[in-house]
């Protein structure tokens, strides 16, 4: 079974509720550290994530706009700039991940959504851990004796064991030796490069005859 967030994640989470003030919000951000933290409700569930990035609406001290768009702005009591609770400034929905997710996945929704960090709930949507960017790099630390296991299980299944020779370092796997055909070759490195742990595969294969 492939890695998953549930073996990554961070299980000491800083979360607030949504009557959270300003001030608190700051505080927690700077006293822990962190850039975000999730907001939730009485049930422990994430209903939504709030940042450095929105308390930092009212540091800009941004002017506010004038006309009807001021008049629509004065109206939207959810607005960033004039907001003083968790509530009003965080993001929502939130954008969370299950712990038995696999952490390739966690790492699709934070690079399309360009987020530093998930929160990680449970079945009913209860917070349980946090998910970082640096969290998932985890999965380089495999050793490389367990790469090449794998790897050389991979190839024993495209039946081309005899004439490859497999190599690992550092997480870059390099493959030498002769395959049936160019398709073989290419078809073989592609599914190598999604072994866990994997940095690189490094195609130094010639075609040669069918083997066996």
């Amino acid at each position: 079974m492939g890695t998953t967030v549930a073996d990554v994640m961070t299980t000491k989470v800083i979360a607030v509720t949504r009557d959270a003030d300003f001030k608190q919000l700051a505080s927690v951000l700077r006293e822990f550290r962190v850039s975000a933290c999730p907001v939730v409700d009485g049930a422990g569930r994430v209903i939504g994530v709030v940042s450095e990035a929105d308390l930092l609406y009212k540091v800009a001290d941004c002017e506010l706009p004038v006309g009807l768009i001021r008049l629509r702005w004065k109206l939207a009591e959810e607005s960033k700039i004039t907001a003083v609770t968790a509530g009003q400034l965080m993001t929502a929905p939130a954008v969370t991940i299950h712990a038995d997710a696999p952490v390739q996945v966690a790492a699709r929704v934070m690079q399309d959504r360009q987020l530093k960090r998930l929160p990680v709930v449970g079945p009913l949507g209860e917070l349980v851990g946090i998910v970082s960017r640096v969290d998932l790099l985890a999965l380089y630390d495999r050793p490389d004796a367990d790469i090449l296991a794998e790897v050389a299980s991979v190839v024993d299944e495209f039946g081309v064991s005899a004439g490859v020779d497999v190599t690992v370092s550092s997480g870059v796997v390099t493959l030498a030796g002769s395959v049936r055909s160019p398709r073989a070759a290419l078809e073989l490195a592609a599914r190598l490069r999604h072994v866990e742990g994997v940095v690189a595969v490094r195609d130094r294969l010639t075609v040669g005859q069918p083997i066996g």
